[in-house]
C-alpha cells in the first residue's frame, strides 16, 4: 500500500518543502528591507521639533538601532530617568533620557542629577546620555562633563540624526573592557 502511494507522499513532501522555503525567503526579505530602512534613517531637526515626547523617544531608539545597538523604548511614568535602554556588543549598555523641548528650550542640571543617580545603580548602564532637540544650560553641561553624564544638544543631534554620525563616534564611547573569566586557584 505504501509503495503504491509514494508519488503522493513525495508530492506532499515537496509541497511542504516549497512552502517552508517560501516562508524563510519572505522573512529574510522583510528583515533585509527593515534593515535597509533603518540604515538609511535620517531625521531632520524640523522633524524632531514637530514630534511629541513619545515620538521623540521612538526616534532616538531607531537611531540607536541604525548604529548597531539593540535598543528598546522604556520611557513612561516612573521610568527612573530612562526613556531608551540599549546594548552594544563593544560599547556595553547605554541609558538615554530624552528631553523634547519647544524650540529654544533648555534642559537644566536637575535632569543630569536624576540620570546620574539611576543610570548605573538602577539600569546597570555603562553610559548615561541626555538628548534634547533644544539646548542645555551652562551648569548642566559642566555638571554632566564632571560626572560622566554625556549630553547631546541640538547641534550634536544634527550630526547624529541628519548627517548619520554613529552615536558611539559622536560621543567617543570607549570599547568596553572584556571581562576575564574567573580562574580557580588550586588550594
Amino acid at each position: 500500500m505504501l509503495l503504491r502511494g509514494w508519488p503522493v507522499v513525495l508530492a506532499v513532501a515537496a509541497a511542504a518543502a516549497g512552502i517552508l522555503v517560501w516562508r524563510v525567503l519572505r522573512v529574510a526579505a522583510q528583515r533585509r528591507r527593515a534593515a535597509e530602512r533603518v540604515a538609511a534613517l535620517r531625521i531632520t531637526l524640523a522633524q524632531f521639533d514637530a514630534m511629541g515626547d513619545e515620538e521623540f523617544e521612538y526616534a532616538l531608539r531607531d537611531l540607536l538601532i541604525r548604529d548597531g545597538w539593540s535598543a528598546r523604548k522604556v520611557g513612561q511614568g516612573g521610568d527612573q530617568a530612562a526613556d531608551v535602554i540599549a546594548q552594544h556588543p563593544h560599547h556595553g549598555r547605554i541609558v538615554v533620557q530624552a528631553k523634547h523641548t519647544r524650540v529654544g528650550g533648555k534642559v537644566g542640571s536637575s535632569v543630569m542629577y536624576q540620570v546620574n543617580g539611576t543610570a548605573g545603580p538602577v539600569h546597570g548602564a555603562d553610559h548615561a546620555v541626555v538628548v534634547t532637540n533644544g539646548a542645555f544650560t551652562h551648569n548642566a553641561k559642566q555638571w554632566g562633563d564632571r560626572h560622566n553624564v554625556r549630553w547631546i544638544d541640538r547641534n550634536q543631534l544634527l550630526r547624529w540624526a541628519e548627517h548619520g554620525t554613529a552615536l558611539q563616534e559622536l560621543l567617543r564611547l570607549p570599547a568596553r573592557a572584556r571581562r576575564m573569566p574567573l580562574r580557580r586557584v588550586a588550594a
